[in-house]
C-alpha cells in the first residue's frame, strides 16, 4: 500500500466525547496503523492525510506492536523487516605507530611524518598545529 492509496474502509472519527476528544472506529484505526507500518510510509504524512496528530498515531502504533508481542499467534501484526539503514563502523588502522626508528604518522593524503626526534612535551603542540592546517591545497579557505 502506498501513501497515495490510504483510503480507509470506514470513517476514522465516529464521534466526540464531552471534553471534545474524538472517538475512533477500531477497524479504521487498525487499518491506518497497518498502512503506516508499510515500508517507506511516512507516519507523519499518514497522520496529516487522515486529520490526526502524528504523535497520536505513533502512540497507537507502539501499543499495537506491544499487543502483537504479547500475542504470539497474531502473525502479521509486526512491520516487515527492513534492511538496516546503519552501516557498521569498523576501526581503521592506526595512523600513528611506533616503528623501529621511533614515532611515525602517515596522513590520509600520503604524507609521512617522522616524529622520532620529537619529545613527549612537544607532540601535543605539533598535533594542534597539524589540526589547524587546511586539509589540502585544493580546499578553499
Amino acid at each position: 500500500m502506498t501513501e497515495q492509496d490510504t483510503a480507509l474502509s470506514r470513517p476514522l472519527v465516529v464521534g466526540h466525547k464531552r471534553d471534545g476528544r474524538s472517538c475512533y472506529d477500531r477497524q479504521a484505526k487498525r487499518e491506518l496503523i497497518e498502512a503506516s507500518l508499510e515500508p517507506g510510509v511516512s507516519v507523519a504524512g499518514m497522520a496529516l492525510r487522515h486529520g490526526i496528530n502524528a504523535n497520536l498515531l505513533r502512540t497507537w502504533i507502539r501499543r499495537y506492536q506491544l499487543e502483537a508481542h504479547e500475542q504470539p499467534g497474531a502473525g502479521g501484526l509486526l512491520p516487515k523487516a527492513l534492511p538496516s539503514a546503519f552501516v557498521p563502523v569498523v576501526p581503521a588502522k592506526s595512523a600513528v605507530r611506533v616503528g623501529r626508528s621511533g614515532l611515525e604518522a602517515r596522513l590520509p593524503n600520503g604524507v609521512r611524518l617522522d616524529l622520532s626526534q620529537v619529545g613527549r612535551d612537544e607532540l601535543p603542540e605539533i598535533l594542534c598545529l597539524l589540526c589547524e592546517l587546511p586539509c589540502s591545497g585544493s580546499t578553499p579557505g
